[in-house]
């Protein structure tokens, strides 16, 4: 009998998930001249940009609970951003009151795990907010990770790494990170890639910033990022007057100054685009870009005063679900088998990335008959058209707050609220809500009932949001946990 061996391990490709917060789809080089962000620009030259891309829900935790299981919130439990009490706190390790949110949800499948199972070495370095950071989440064995889901960005609280392995100590030992935060990403991110140089697995790295989510004043970003934007007054970014679902005094300095804000918020993503060219020049030098997936999407989107709110889906109430705050961006950039400068105009889901993923790295996910994302690697590999593709309906959620957006439709339902129903193609700005039009009645009477069937193929019961009280305040656990 021949001696038993290990498999040899894949060959590849490597996958660099990089992940931005509260960035919108119209904040790209792009769509708006104003930005300077040259890595993103070759990103988008080299690569095939997905112009209507949209998140789950509109606010941070779910939107990634759903990037990293393909669930919509209603299969996976997180329905709000997740409050401070429902995290690991500073020198606590996690407990039993403290779970990991993804962890506990039977037959679930995320990114990292399928890939770690796949043969894959797995770091993440950022923001996960997705529950406990104290140690590495499923699949990861390098773990740099924010203890809560944004705040300062000097003096962030993060999980002090075990120097030698890479991984939190046991317990895990809370710190604060002097640098600013974006460049202490990028520095984790290089020491992942530099543990790994020997070794013969690909690699998946998941950078997740918390850029460009606020604080923009008060010295929170360094000064040759703002200096990039001291000559400008933003013109592309549209100055509508206050919608009246908009609280007033919220985003105050934003308000009195709105030059500012939009000064900070895009040197922030100034910051994260020098720092995601720092990882490029690396794989670059090593000879591994060219055989790297580069994904950049966006959590959820955001307003900077676009539709007269400043915020995302919980910048005003009732909660919203217009087009800034649900539309994020996404580039995949692979040379030789990605068209390269191509733009792709099909709505696609951001629950879709896991299967994506899975089948351009040859990774098998677990069978969970609660995703509801579907492979877009065809049309990534530019070997599906637009008028190859079939209709594509998008679904969001926020709570008892739901929407079915159509290539010419949006609707959106609420268990207690306004009904919306907008035409997308008259009335792109989302402007005259049509729901209350006699003439329309049959068109939200046929999608409320569409809307109601998809989600009850899609929704665990115990996990439904549609009775919870969301009010975009925070969640204190996670549906089903007790």
């Amino acid at each position: 009998m021949s001696p038993t061996t290990d498999p040899p391990p894949p060959s590849g490709p490597h996958v660099l998930l990089l992940v931005t917060d509260d960035q919108g789809a119209w904040a790209l080089g792009s769509r708006m001249p104003e930005l300077h962000t040259p890595v993103l620009d070759r990103l988008q030259r080299e690569g095939m940009t997905f112009e209507r891309f949209f998140c789950a829900s509109p606010v941070c935790s779910p939107a990634r609970a759903s990037i990293a299981t393909g669930r919509m919130p209603s299969a996976h439990g997180v329905h709000d951003w997740l409050h401070p009490d429902a995290l690991a706190r500073a020198g606590q390790p996690r407990d039993a009151a403290t779970p990991a949110f993804l962890e506990q949800l039977d037959g679930a499948d995320t990114i990292a795990g399928m890939l770690s199972r796949g043969g894959y070495r797995c770091g993440l370095a950022g923001k996960w907010h997705v529950g406990s950071s104290d140690r590495p989440a499923e699949g990861f064995e390098y773990w740099y990770a924010h203890q809560l889901g944004g705040g300062p960005y000097y003096d962030a609280p993060i999980w002090e790494q075990d120097p030698v392995t890479g991984v939190p100590h046991d317990p895990a030992r809370a710190a604060t990170e002097p640098r600013y935060l974006t460049e202490a990403i990028t520095e984790r991110a290089l020491d992942f890639l530099r543990r790994g140089q020997d070794d013969p697995r690909p690699f998946f790295l998941q950078m997740t910033w918390t850029a460009p989510h606020d604080p923009w004043f008060d010295g929170n970003h360094p000064r040759e990022l703002l200096d990039l934007y001291a000559d400008t007054d933003f013109p592309s970014v549209p100055r509508p007057e206050r919608h009246p679902w908009f609280p007033a005094g919220s985003f105050p300095r934003a308000g009195a100054d709105r030059r500012g804000a939009l000064a900070g918020y895009c040197a922030a993503i100034s910051g994260v685009d020098r720092s995601i060219g720092a990882i490029l020049d690396r794989l670059e030098e090593t000879g591994q870009l060219e055989d790297t997936i580069v994904v950049f999407v966006a959590d959820n989107g955001f307003s900077c005063g676009h539709h007269g709110y400043w915020g995302k889906g919980n910048g005003t109430w009732p909660l919203n679900f217009w087009e800034p705050s649900i539309r994020v961006p996404c580039i995949v950039r692979w040379p030789g088998h990605v068209p390269a400068g191509t733009v792709d105009r099909i709505p696609t889901s951001a629950t879709s990335l896991l299967e994506t993923i899975a089948e351009l790295t040859g990774a098998p996910p677990i069978a969970d008959r609660w995703r509801a994302g579907r492979s877009f690697a065809s049309r990534a590999l530019g070997l599906a058209g637009d008028e190859d593709a079939e209709p594509v309906v998008i679904h969001d959620e926020y709570g008892a707050h739901r929407m079915l957006r159509t290539e010419d439709w949006k609707l959106v339902v609420r268990r207690d609220g306004p009904t919306e129903l907008y035409d997308l193609r008259a009335d792109p700005e989302e402007e005259r809500n049509l729901a209350a039009d006699p003439d329309r009645a049959d068109r939200v009477r046929g999608m409320t009932q569409e809307l109601a069937a998809w989600y009850d193929a899609h929704t665990v019961p115990a996990l439904d949001g549609w009775a919870t009280d969301v009010d975009g305040s925070g969640q204190r656990g996670p549906l089903g946990s007790g």
